[in-house]
């Protein structure tokens, strides 16, 4: 009797009352689509921390006792004419004009020109002036933090280019400016992966499985997965900060994982179809191999993401969450509605074919057969090529500069944003429009002015700040904030060096043992806070997603052997990725081919992101392919055999697989935002390298050198529950009980 709780329980249950089922999916899809059309207005363009580093610290005690309220917005109006200088009354006039526009909008609390501020303090207004004197600055504050005015970035960016024309050209640059296009290019990005990503995993479904409706299904029910989980995600935004990275990554891995895991259970039901008569025992029995193996599979992708959670932004939670909604959504599809269609559509499946299950008939691939024997005739020299490939691909990693670009220079690829801070580069001080703050929590003594003066000394002597700093005191003098510019953009790597000599020498040098009271903040030191979050947690990560993957892979595949290799093969193929990384990023070698622009850094969440993401999507096709070969070996006792019979029947259809997750995360990085071709790039070669060198070379040569030993569990642990039920669906498909393995427990 088939468990309750068993895939194979609930594919029955489905495909026996079907109308019922796909009910419940409508209305789960009604409520979804819902949610999912109002997404946007809850998600955050920008992100913030869970926890409170440095930077988070000092901007809070800024809010408290100097500020008195939210850390304000930040803009740079510039203002350019081609013909006329700031010293021509002309230009005095229309910036004048644009000033009082700015004013007179509702959010804007300050907005302050060239001219005002050279009656006031001469040094500070020569820094809005071009070295050119063709352009000019107006800061602009607004009067709320960044989330408070977001939803007025359109209408201040509209208010802000109406004041172009009769010669001069009035554009803005900051946060706000940045944050509106970035979100702009992320859902033309998107849209962008999708136009790409559906026509050709069409065109990949047809051919693997030569018929419409079985290629038609899995992209259906990616669809569904991906309505359902995007609105679950509206629903929890309601409760907690997400960001637009949310949507991004939900559509991507509900398109690469529904895809594929539909693929496989429909593949494995044409495959029973064949072998019964009966359309609900070919169901039952497809739940009781493929759907069980999506869900061990997808168990592993949700295990090894819920690590990003350890890192305290919203950033990693939204990645997160929405990989793991695509994930859930995409398996319960699988287990639920996957089997009620298949019951209504039943051997129409096929069609244009006249005969059902025609496509299944043929399992094997002889060309995947023929590559196993080759490799496992040879299987130190396989080993020892495929390992030497991939750790030279990996070797650049060496190199990786790890950044944090958020919506700036480097994030925004082309236009207006990218135009203005390449003139504040060329034409003002580069790091005007993020100043570090430095947080004095300490009263007003004179031991406190001069340590501040001696800390002045010491940035004007450091290059990378501009002697320009600026001090304020609090109405009580309880503390004092230091405005200090750099002398060179935000967001280059050696700008997170001068934020680390600040802390780490300017600092403590001159405050000692009251150091601890001196705050660094700002949007720098909050992504240099960033970077270094990421990097504090990754050992972490790394631990908790390789020693929950061990034991999960034991419980499935009762072997110590078999999870032990499959981490090694994935950190090959993660590694490689890394190094694939910086050599096209970083050093540019063949950036051009790819459409991709040269970086100074990779951006910090990547590395982590891949880890954890590749980490559970490719072991999708270890444990399809592992299934298998466990399968055949329960029956024959042959290892040699079982390996290649197992590639033979998975071979076109991993390959298949691997292809629409390659095609999907393409598309993604075919976009324009940088973080997420970096992203999508390295998801894509990972993937590409793990189903094609690691699949067909190291698998079966490792296998082949390890014999038995592939199965070996210590009879000390035979206590751990059987996960799998071992042999049942291929012993009950040709009608032969399982036999034991051929290696024994205790040898």
């Amino acid at each position: 009797m088939l468990s309750w709780f068993s895939p194979a329980g609930w594919a029955r249950r489905c495909a026996l009352r079907p109308w019922w089922t796909i009910l419940a999916w409508l209305l789960l899809l009604a409520v979804a689509g819902v949610s999912a059309a109002g997404i946007s207005d809850r998600l955050m363009t920008n992100w913030r921390f869970t926890s409170e580093p440095e930077s988070v610290q000092g901007r809070n005690l800024l809010e408290e006792h100097l500020i008195g309220g939210d850390y304000p917005a930040h803009e740079l109006v510039i203002i350019r004419s081609d013909s006329l200088t700031v010293d021509d009354p002309a230009f005095q006039e229309r910036v004048m004009q644009v000033t009082g526009a700015l004013a007179g909008f509702d959010p804007v609390a300050s907005a302050v020109n060239y001219y005002q501020a050279a009656e006031v303090n001469p040094q500070q207004a020569s820094s809005l002036v071009a070295e050119d004197r063709h352009s000019t600055l107006i800061p602009v504050m607004f009067d709320g933090s960044y989330e408070s005015v977001e939803d007025e970035a359109e209408d201040y960016s509209d208010l802000v280019h109406e004041q172009s024309g009769n010669g001069f050209d009035v554009s803005t640059v900051g946060d706000l400016s940045g944050g509106l296009a970035f979100a702009e290019i992320s859902e033309s990005d998107l849209q962008r992966g999708e136009l790409i990503a559906i026509p050709i995993a069409m065109v990949v479904l047809v051919l693997v499985f030569g018929a419409l409706v079985a290629a038609g299904l899995p992209l259906i029910l990616a669809l569904v997965s991906i309505v359902v989980a995007i609105g679950i995600g509206g629903l929890l935004a309601l409760q907690m900060d997400l960001s637009i990275f949310l949507v991004n990554m939900t559509t991507m891995m509900g398109l690469a994982l529904g895809i594929d895991y539909a693929l496989f259970i429909v593949r494995r039901y044409r495959e029973e179809r064949v072998r019964s008569d009966s359309r609900i025992e070919a169901i039952a029995r497809t739940g009781d191999s493929a759907s069980r193996a999506v869900l061990f599979s997808g168990g592993i992708v949700i295990v090894a993401l819920f690590g990003l959670f350890l890192i305290p932004t919203t950033i990693f939670r939204s990645l997160a969450l929405g990989a793991i909604l695509a994930v859930v959504a995409a398996v319960l599809a699988m287990l639920t509605l996957v089997p009620a269609l298949l019951s209504l559509i039943g051997d129409r499946l096929d069609w244009p074919r006249r005969q059902p299950g025609m496509g299944a008939a043929a399992q094997e691939e002889p060309v995947w057969g023929a590559i196993a024997r080759r490799v496992m005739a040879r299987p130190v020299l396989s080993l020892v090529l495929s390992t030497v490939i991939l750790l030279a691909l990996a070797a650049p990693v060496i190199d990786l500069e790890e950044g944090a670009t958020g919506t700036g220079a480097e994030s925004i690829p082309d236009g207006e944003i990218r135009e203005n801070y390449a003139l504040l580069e060329s034409q003002y001080n580069p790091g005007i429009l993020q100043p570090i703050d430095i947080v004095i929590d300490l009263e007003r003594s004179a031991e406190t002015e001069r340590e501040i003066d001696d800390l002045i000394q010491r940035i004007e002597a450091d290059n990378a700040f501009i002697p320009a700093t600026a001090l304020t005191w609090n109405a009580g003098d309880s503390l004092a904030r230091l405005e200090v510019p750099l002398a060179m953009l935000p967001g280059e790597p050696e700008s997170y060096d001068a934020v680390e000599r600040l802390r780490d020498e300017h600092i403590p040098a001159v405050f000692g043992d009251r150091a601890d009271q001196v705050f660094t903040t700002g949007q720098l030191s909050v992504q240099y806070d960033f970077i270094d979050s990421t990097i504090y947690w990754r050992p972490w990560i790394f631990a908790i997603v390789l020693g929950l993957s061990f034991v999960l892979l034991t419980l499935v595949f009762r072997s110590l052997i078999v999870p032990l290799k499959a981490i090694v093969m994935n950190l090959l193929s993660v590694g490689a990725a890394y190094g694939l990384l910086v050599l096209v990023f970083q050093w540019g070698v063949g950036n051009e081919l790819f459409g991709f622009e040269r970086t100074p850094t990779i951006e910090a969440w990547i590395p982590i992101f891949l880890f954890t993401v590749l980490f559970g999507l490719s072991m999708d096709y270890h444990i399809f392919l592992l299934s298998r070969i466990r399968e055949n070996f329960n029956l024959s006792g042959d290892n040699h055999a079982s390996v290649v019979s197992g590639l033979q029947v998975t071979g076109r259809l991993i390959t298949g697989a691997a292809l629409i997750m390659v095609v999907v995360f393409g598309g993604f990085a075919a976009g324009r935002l940088m973080m997420f071709q970096q992203m999508g790039f390295g998801l894509a070669v990972a993937i590409l390298l793990d189903a094609t060198l690691v699949r067909s070379v190291l698998v079966p040569s490792s296998m082949a050198l390890l014999g038995s030993w592939n199965w070996y569990l210590p009879s000390w642990l035979n206590w751990l529950p059987n996960l799998w039920v071992e042999g049942r669906a291929g012993a009950e498909a040709v009608g032969t009980p399982p036999v034991e393995p051929a290696f024994g427990a205790d040898d």
